[in-house]
């Protein structure tokens, strides 16, 4: 397969400095010094490719209803194309193994799995994957870290979704129906699970710091999530964990940024201005320095609309803010071959309208992921 090989120019390119009506060639996938055909991009903004460090907006394409999705791979690809169509060029999936069944089991795991690593070489986005293993699935232990190892996941981020404060009380969990529902158990079978997971409380610290260490010999990456007090955060960092995900309170955003600990807010939080369940405001961390990378979370448009809010709401410049979703989040990942419109550097690249800010085209890896309306055109044009 040919690779493309361009020379982009009239377009404002940002850099570490900011916008530059400079050209940006590449050739074979990275970014070069000279060559190509030109493309005349005047009136874009040519950017990095975002880098997408936790999104699991891929699920509605996976299982829309109960047992509707058979073909993952087609799923996938379908994932692939809202990707490309929001300017992301390296995508972590962030995917479920957990009591919750359905989409979220540690079966669909498995599947997820093999499904993603049958299409790598037919997309043109980098999609990677990370697993979310809820921590009191203590008889799962084994079984996770064996998928880890099978599928050589690069990055793992503990979670505890189950509702102790209402188990602790007695009560039981809400919606607890529709959790039976879709973990195919009773509602009775589910809520003995959850009392049992719940009781085992006390066993979780030392059997989740030992699969932290065993993971970490292997080079995972690792996180975690929802953290609220600085006490999680300590914790953590003593288990070897070097990212938290969505910390919850002002607490332990500040406590993530004192131990060291990257920390990865929500894009769909600062659009909205705030979270939808009334944990601390991402803006807020942002404002005080407490962020090193924007996730979209569970809504793909939201990445590239957050760094621009971050903007435009005076938070920081155009390069700072466009960090916090390219060279912030590979940088977390260890992917040191992106995110910067650099010589040497993957061409992942994003160019959008520079009034309207509309995204035209995304280019991953040198190759064209997505491109609509008068971008297209040019490209044509340039060729003839």
């Amino acid at each position: 397969m040919s690779e493309l090989a361009l020379r982009l120019v009239g377009g404002e390119v940002l850099g570490p400095d900011g916008l530059a009506r400079e050209p940006l060639s590449f050739s074979d996938g990275i970014i070069c010094e000279a060559g190509g055909r030109e493309v005349n991009l005047a009136g874009y903004m040519v950017l990095p490719g975002l880098v997408d460090i936790h999104g699991d907006g891929f699920e509605r394409h996976l299982a829309m209803r109960r047992g509707a999705m058979k073909d993952l791979g087609a799923g996938l690809r379908a994932a692939e194309a809202e990707l490309a169509a929001n300017g992301i060029t390296t995508a972590v999936m962030a995917q479920f193994f957990s009591w919750e069944g359905g989409y979220r089991s540690a079966e669909f795991a498995a599947q997820f799995l093999e499904a993603l690593a049958r299409i790598a070489g037919e997309v043109v986005t980098d999609l990677r994957a990370q697993l979310r293993f809820e921590t009191h699935m203590l008889e799962d232990y084994a079984r996770f870290e064996a998928l880890v190892a099978q599928y050589a996941v690069e990055y793992v981020v503990f979670n505890d979704h189950v509702p102790h404060e209402r188990l602790a009380k007695g009560l039981v969990p809400r919606r607890l129906n529709g959790m039976a529902l879709k973990s195919r158990r009773s509602p009775e079978k589910l809520h003995n699970l959850l009392k049992k997971m719940h009781s085992e409380s006390e066993l979780v610290p030392a059997a989740v710091a030992g699969l932290a260490e065993r993971l970490a010999l292997q080079a995972v990456k690792l996180g975690s999530h929802d953290d609220k007090t600085h006490e999680d955060c300590l914790f953590w960092q003593r288990a070897g964990v070097t990212l938290s995900e969505f910390p919850e309170t002002l607490e332990a955003g500040e406590a993530a940024r004192i131990l060291g600990t990257g920390v990865i807010l929500g894009a769909p939080n600062v659009v909205r201005g705030g979270s939808h369940n009334g944990n601390v405001s991402a803006v807020d961390l942002i404002a005080m320095g407490h962020c090193d990378a924007l996730a979209s979370d569970y809504h793909y448009p939201s990445l590239r609309r957050a760094a621009f809010f971050v903007e435009q709401a005076g938070l920081c410049d155009l390069a700072s803010a466009w960090a916090l979703v390219s060279s912030g989040p590979a940088r977390l990942l260890g992917l040191e071959d992106r995110g910067a419109l650099a010589i040497g550097q993957r061409a992942d690249i994003v160019i959008v309208e520079a009034d309207s800010r509309r995204l035209a085209a995304t280019i991953a890896g040198g190759r064209i992921s997505y491109m609509s309306g008068d971008i297209a055109k040019r490209f044509i044009q340039s060729g003839n």
